[in-house]
């Protein structure tokens, strides 16, 4: 299928040429435009002026005004206008930085994950760094995590350190681990686990969660220009799958100094809602409050990301009761609830969201007390304080999040992949309540979709589809795992556009296709709503367009 350009489009995108009054910068006629607004039937021309939708409507009252504009784009047959997808959750850097390591995702087993290291080593010089992500031992016919010894029998003269793809678990080797000066006196850090070598205390070079921070000082720091890489190859990934808006989840000075130099070079091509981590960014909010960018919303920093616990695959998620397959662990608390509480409390007095991740059902009440004692003592009226994944929330707990107001931030796909080894983690009642999208939206609740990329794929078609059919690629399993917590095509839909603007403040000027909100959309070869939901992966972005500027055109 083609998209038939009326002029030069990249004419268009680069502003060429003068404009006449009452003249649209860009029109876009289609068949269908689906703009996610209450007034959306009939929408088949959406006009531009100013990087802004300007007027949307009918052919019949807007083709005259559509074939007067600078530019014009006809769709074709079947071809379909969505409002820019945005990700509620995910992390730019470590996307863009995945882009250039050692690539785990996907392999099957501790060989392929070795061969992959063994390749990196014969490619790099001696001594230096091999860095990758993405490793996930459930993917693994032993199920069990691997050692040190494993990477040394491969790479014994590079120290190399690896991401387990949820990112709360690393795999170092002995010279990793001998940089660092984690031996067999170092005690576990508050919040983290060394895990040792069976029968003694030597480490096994398996770090969860806080105890990463061990090691994360002797790893090479990326420079300035590094990070500027890493933002704009992530940002030209996400715009090919359709993502105009993300919302990057812990971002330090450094980072936010290179988005900003971005944003004033005009080499941001999409939107970014940053979560400021703990230190120096969140010190100058605290300070100064929102940082806002309200010429062209291309950087906006107002909330922290905060974490209460780990992550279920490496049993770091915090539960009421032991882990089904591994009795006497309840996971990890990563961040007191005092501390949630103070820091959500000074937040609120400066007009600042809070983003906290809980996956863990001990996790999210805890969260849930915290903000609801915070919102008692400030007495904020539209806080929209959020829970980041949400993954395992008890039933007297589900209504609580529209009773306080807090946003749901979860990733559909996330059930999709844990679905494999969840009830064994859960037990067949506990996991009733896990990755619960339907109960929490009957009880009120608003949901925020995103991915949690590099974690998962970062394509917001892989989520809708999740969230529809809880089934993955493949059919598996038929009928969809825990079906009845499956939601619409629309509510799907809302999750990755009105509501992830909504949970960012920015409802009057992102999620949908009306006058006065930017000019963001998508333009997909297929009506999703035309067809099945094992085809949802499987459409195409044409075209993505950020501020009225084509971010990405697929090429035939």
């Amino acid at each position: 299928m083609r998209i038939a350009i009326g002029a030069a489009l990249m004419a268009f995108a680069c502003g060429v040429g003068a404009r006449g009054q009452g003249q649209a910068d860009l029109a876009v006629i289609a068949d269908k435009i689906v703009t996610m607004s209450r007034d959306s039937a009939g929408a088949q021309v959406l006009l531009v002026r100013d990087g802004r939708i300007w007027k949307v409507g009918s052919r019949r009252a807007l083709e005259g005004e559509a074939t007067a504009a600078r530019r014009v784009i006809r769709l074709g047959p079947g071809q379909v206008v969505y409002p820019g997808f945005i990700d509620a959750h995910l992390h730019v850097v470590d996307v863009g930085r995945s882009l250039e390591e050692v690539d785990l995702v996907g392999k099957k087993s501790l060989a392929e994950a070795l061969e992959a290291v063994a390749k990196a080593a014969r490619q790099t010089p001696p001594g230096q760094w091999i860095l990758g992500r993405g490793w996930d031992h459930n993917d693994w016919p032993e199920k069990v995590f691997p050692n040190r010894r494993d990477l040394d029998s491969v790479a014994p003269n590079h120290p190399v350190y690896l991401w387990r793809i949820d990112g709360h678990v690393g795999w170092a080797n002995s010279l990793a681990l001998r940089l660092a000066g984690i031996d067999a006196e170092t005690p576990d850090p508050p919040g983290g686990l060394i895990q040792r070598l069976p029968g003694s205390r030597e480490p096994s070079g398996i770090l969860v969660d806080n105890a990463m921070d061990l090691l994360s000082g002797v790893l090479p720091k990326p420079s300035h220009e590094d990070l500027k890489r890493y933002i704009v190859k992530a940002m030209s990934h996400f715009a090919s799958l359709g993502l105009t808006c993300v919302h990057d989840a812990g971002v330090d000075m450094p980072t936010f100094s290179a988005y900003r130099e971005l944003v004033e070079e005009g080499k941001a091509q999409i939107r970014v809602y940053a979560m400021a981590s703990t230190g120096p960014l969140l010190d100058l909010l605290l300070e100064n409050g929102p940082i806002l960018d309200p010429g062209r919303e291309m950087l906006v920093v107002r909330s922290l990301k905060l974490f209460a616990d780990g992550a279920m695959g490496s049993r770091g998620a915090l539960l009421f009761e032991p882990y089904s397959d591994d009795p006497g662990n309840r996971g990890l608390l990563l961040t007191p609830a005092e501390t949630i509480r103070d820091l959500t409390v000074r937040c609120l007095r400066k007009g600042i969201q809070v983003c906290t991740h809980a996956i863990g059902d001990s996790a999210n009440r805890l969260v849930l007390d915290a903000y609801e004692q915070a919102l008692r003592e400030v007495g904020a009226k539209d806080a929209r304080l959020r829970i980041e994944h949400a993954q395992v929330v008890a039933p007297e707990d589900v209504p609580r999040f529209a009773q306080l107001n807090v946003i749901a931030s979860m990733q559909p796909i996330h059930a999709v992949s844990d679905m494999p080894w969840a009830e064994s983690r859960l037990g067949p009642v506990r996991v009733k309540g896990a990755y619960a999208w339907r109960s929490l939206l009957e009880a009120g609740a608003r949901i925020a979709g995103g991915s949690d990329a590099p974690v998962e794929s970062a394509d917001p078609l892989l989520g809708l589809h999740a969230a529809v059919s809880r089934q993955d690629l493949t059919g598996y399993p038929p009928g969809g795992w825990m079906p009845e917590q499956c939601v619409s095509l629309r509510d799907a839909l809302r999750m990755f556009t009105t509501e992830a603007a909504w949970a960012a403040f920015a409802e009057g000027s992102l999620g949908s296709i009306e006058p006065g909100k930017w000019a963001d959309f998508v333009v997909l070869d297929r009506d999703l709503e035309k067809i099945p939901p094992r085809e949802i992966p499987e459409a195409k972005v044409l075209l993505t367009v950020v501020g009225g500027r084509v971010v990405f055109r697929r090429e035939e």
